[in-house]
């Protein structure tokens, strides 16, 4: 009889702890909305205690991150993330907003490594100029020859990245020709991430036979990325004749202007020596069209 009462006193004692643990973290901000959106019954929750602060707190370190580089949850670019099932909670680990970008940045490039010049739709009669630019393009262009890229740039969506990346898988395919396309906001924040492997990536930039650099003008400008970064790359490839790309929605005088804002300053020399490189690497191209994300 007295051992019936030892036990039942240790489970209430027990049962005592898990309440008084689950008010504490209730006091928890994160923890009270993750527990309030499972919409269980408090008794259901208390067993889950230790396991929903763990979320609560891989939440709160997203909320602050900075990037995958920065992550410190259990599982790099994850947070465990609660499920109920029959009354009964679950954990799983759901991607971050960073992993997302990463994954659907790889979807999005090993589409367009598939995309050809015979993908391209020739009904679009805006577009017509730049088919037949690239055209002449894909024909005459060797190594050697130094031919120059284009400076493509209109409306949003209006198809100049997909235009670009048709022919330079063109070119790789069928002309054994190294090309490189970056998105350049992800590869200036790339370079600044990964300092061990800088100045590889830039050997990279500064030497592949085909360069493009898409959406150009998108992306925040310091001194660092225009000077350090796109200057030495651009000089690098008019020194050694490489032929460069660009596709940007801002025109050549709109990215001079752009590319002059640093700092809460302006600085229109060194901007407009970028924008002489860019010149001296390419044609000037304009394609307004519908925009075809939609």
């Amino acid at each position: 009889m007295v051992q019936g009462i030892k036990e039942v006193t240790k489970l209430d004692i027990r049962n005592k702890e898990l309440e008084d643990n689950f008010k504490e973290a209730m006091k928890n901000k994160i923890f009270a909305n993750l527990v309030t959106s499972l919409k269980m019954n408090v008794n259901d929750l208390i067993k889950y205690t230790s396991k929903l602060e763990d979320s609560a707190k891989e939440m709160k370190n997203c909320q602050n991150c900075k990037g995958l580089f920065a992550c410190q949850n259990k599982l790099e670019g994850h947070i465990t993330y609660p499920k109920v099932l029959n009354k009964r909670i679950y954990f799983t680990y759901l991607p971050c907003k960073y992993l997302k970008i990463i994954e659907e940045k790889e979807t999005n490039e090993q589409m367009l490594k598939k995309i050809t010049m015979k993908n391209i739709d020739t009904k679009d009669k805006n577009q017509l100029k730049v088919i037949k630019w690239m055209d002449d393009f894909y024909e005459n262009f060797s190594v050697a020859k130094n031919l120059k890229g284009l400076y493509l740039h209109g409306s949003f969506g209006s198809g100049k990245t997909y235009l670009l990346t048709a022919l330079l898988n063109e070119l790789e395919k069928n002309k054994n020709i190294h090309i490189s396309v970056i998105y350049w906001a992800d590869a200036l924040r790339d370079l600044k991430e990964d300092w061990e492997n800088f100045a590889y990536k830039m050997k990279n930039f500064m030497n592949v036979d085909i360069l493009l650099i898409d959406d150009i003008g998108a992306e925040k400008v310091t001194e660092w990325s225009r000077d350090e970064v796109l200057g030495t790359i651009l000089q690098n490839r008019m020194n050694n004749h490489k032929t460069t790309f660009f596709t940007s929605n801002l025109t050549i005088k709109e990215l001079e202007q752009h590319l002059s804002l640093v700092n809460n300053g302006v600085d229109f020399v060194k901007a407009r020596r970028i924008i002489e490189r860019i010149k001296q690497l390419t044609l000037d191209m304009e394609l307004i069209s519908e925009n075809r994300r939609n």
